[in-house]
């Protein structure tokens, strides 16, 4: 089975929660009945073993369900306040439907109606519904303007879904949209003027250039660190978390390690970097680190993990800068391939990128064709994937970001 997420925005760029994506078979590349029925008790079973905090941070899930789970009582083993049930544009309503409806709405749950097409006026689930969702691939923002007003009379939330760029979201976001999903946040936003845009703090690429050196001094890092006050902070708060704290700079970063340690300071520049762009965005930069470390782990690059994990960390710099991927990475020392991978898309590493993004998007024929390419099952992804997820968490909680 794969199970990977998308965040749905509010109107603040914040992550309100995520819509989970599935599919229970390599070969189902659509939601048919059986398929549909199957893969939902899959993930709702799940969900409920691994604990849904575990997957969603403590925000909403939105799931996607057909008739016959509709009218079955096993969504109830998540909690309402979880819990957005999608009702599949495919669904046929009925009465019976619409009873069950007002049943769960009733217990609680919240109710979202997923790439609507209908009407407003007369469609007979709009008085139940909490959100509609519209896919402006199928129904275009320019051609639902009078639906958009019918449903805001009418105090539905609106959810604007494959928002591809800024544009679109500031499109949607005017028109009076409350949630964003899509791929907007992690896209370069072209504005004048970007060219002269620092990326970063000097103190970080120096403390780089030094670790970088064939034989780096902590001693010197340390002399680095100091003349930044905020960042020696946070090194000494790091200190203090562990049960033996050490009561200098350098013997802090003695004690991480030359590797932890420019690992941490490159999640203090992706922080820096990404300070007016939503959270999520360096979330998900982490995630994919953290799973490109476990896709080199099993596909004969074990030797370039590190550079591997650096690449994935560095995927989304583009939107975080707001300036093209080869501007971005101008002043960053990367191997000729990983640079490669993140500019042009090319070369042996941009499969381990691809095959990411592809599980993020739920595209489960590529996901089958790059797994195969590295001799991965797929259903070790879902796996990883979790286990990114958490570590995302776990390493932002850790260093307050």
């Amino acid at each position: 089975m794969y199970i990977a997420r998308q965040p749905i925005f509010d109107r603040s760029k914040k992550v309100y929660g995520y819509e989970l994506l599935y599919r229970m078979h390599e070969h189902d590349l659509t939601y048919g009945e059986a398929n549909a029925q199957q893969s939902t008790a899959t993930v709702l079973g799940g969900l409920f073993e691994l604990g849904l905090s575990s997957i969603v941070n403590g925000r909403k899930a939105f799931i996607n369900f057909d008739y016959s789970f509709l009218m079955s009582d096993a969504i109830e083993l998540i909690s309402p306040d979880s819990l957005v049930i999608e009702v599949l544009e495919t669904v046929e309503v009925d009465q019976p439907l619409v009873e069950r409806i007002w049943e769960l709405k009733k217990k609680g749950y919240s109710i979202a109606l997923d790439d609507f097409e209908e009407t407003v006026d007369g469609y007979p689930l709009i008085p139940a519904a909490d959100i509609i969702k519209y896919d402006i691939l199928l129904t275009p923002l320019h051609l639902i303007i009078d639906e958009v007003q019918k449903a805001l009379r009418q105090k539905k939330y609106l959810l604007a879904e494959k928002i591809e760029t800024e544009e679109e979201f500031e499109k949607a976001y005017q028109m009076g949209f409350h949630f964003f999903q899509g791929f907007f946040f992690s896209k370069p936003k072209v504005v004048g003027g970007i060219k002269g845009k620092k990326t970063a703090k000097v103190v970080y690429q120096n403390i780089l250039n030094e670790l970088h050196k064939e034989e780096p001094s902590f001693q010197i890092v340390a002399e680095i660190i100091e003349t930044d006050v905020a960042l020696a902070y946070r090194v000494m708060a790091l200190s203090g978390k562990e049960k033996h704290n050490t009561k200098t700079i350098k013997a802090t970063l003695t004690k991480m390690g030359l590797l932890e340690v420019e690992r941490w300071i490159r999640l203090m520049m992706m922080q820096e970097m990404a300070t007016d762009k939503p959270q999520e965005l360096f979330r998900i930069s982490l995630i994919r680190s953290k799973f490109g470390e476990a896709i080199a782990d099993h596909s004969g690059r074990k030797n370039r993990k590190y550079e591997i994990s650096l690449m994935c960390l560095f995927s989304v710099i583009d939107g975080m800068l707001d300036m093209p991927m080869e501007d971005a990475l101008a002043e960053i020392k990367l191997e000729d391939d990983i640079r490669d991978a993140l500019i042009f898309h090319v070369g042996p590493m941009e499969p381990i990128l691809k095959l990411i993004e592809c599980y993020e998007r739920g595209d489960c024929e590529h996901i089958i064709e790059n797994a195969d390419m590295f001799s991965i099952s797929p259903d070790k992804l879902k796996d990883w994937y979790l286990q990114s997820i958490q570590w995302a968490d776990k390493v932002m909680n850790y260093y307050h970001l």
